[in-house]
């Protein structure tokens, strides 16, 4: 499924690309803040953790996605 987001690349790319505006807490993958114009910074990747709190989300993200694909 290349292009997807349970794609492995495109997901390591957002990953690597998330910034956080440490004045507004808004999320972005841009450098700048487009609220503030101040310089974003790149968050750290979440802490690894055998104990997943978002998995039932993400598993309904994809059942859903694949559904709207036809492919569930």
């Amino acid at each position: 499924m290349p292009g997807s987001l349970n794609d492995p690349d495109i997901t390591t790319l957002m990953v690597e690309r998330i910034r956080k505006c440490p004045n507004c807490n808004i999320y972005s993958l841009e450098n700048a803040c487009k609220k503030c114009t101040q310089s974003t910074v790149q968050l750290k990747p979440p802490k690894f953790s055998l104990i997943d709190k978002y998995a039932s989300l993400r598993r309904n993200l994809k059942k859903k996605d694949l559904r709207k694909r036809e492919l569930y």
